[in-house]
């Protein structure tokens, strides 16, 4: 294995370290207040990591949103993860091509990173207004690290010149 490619080993499992607080750790804050009697009054605050959304979400009948966002912004990256070392471990070029291209048809519905923009989006909009204020927390910076570092791993893999060309050979 070449040096590239043990960097973007090493990468992939750092991606897979990332994700789990990111997964796990709260990722945004959202609290809603209004002046009232010379005070701000609370009116809602929420703190949720992205598998309590999912949670949540399911709770509330919300079972296609949940279903969406468990499916495109978790499973698929994390098979896309396993994918990915795989072919990079794996020796014979015909099952690396194969494997490759599997890679490249699972790459395309891996969502995590519009995840991570929704969130942002949330976060700015939330901005917009007196009422209503937002915190990143430490979840996100994880899981928007876990998209970096997977991006850079794909993007490092090498392979033989013929495997890049489509023509497999053992």
């Amino acid at each position: 294995m070449n040096l590239r490619n043990k960097i973007a080993v090493s990468l992939i499992i750092l991606s897979f370290l990332l994700l789990i607080p990111g997964l796990t750790k709260p990722a945004l804050t959202i609290s809603s207040s209004m002046k009232m009697f010379g005070g701000n009054i609370t009116l809602f605050e929420e703190t949720r990591s992205i598998f309590q959304t999912i949670d949540t979400l399911y709770e509330s009948d919300n079972v296609f949103v949940a279903t969406l966002i468990l499916i495109f912004s978790i499973i698929i990256p994390i098979s896309k993860g396993i994918v990915i070392l795989i072919v990079l471990l794996v020796k014979s070029l015909s099952n690396q091509f194969r494997i490759h291209n599997l890679i490249s048809h699972i790459h395309k519905w891996s969502m995590a990173d519009v995840f991570v923009m929704g969130i942002l989006i949330a976060f700015l909009s939330s901005k917009a207004n007196n009422n209503i204020e937002s915190n990143l927390e430490s979840g996100f910076y994880y899981f928007a690290s876990y998209c970096l570092v997977s991006l850079v791993a794909l993007q490092l893999m090498k392979f033989q010149k013929n495997i890049r060309l489509g023509n497999p050979t053992n």
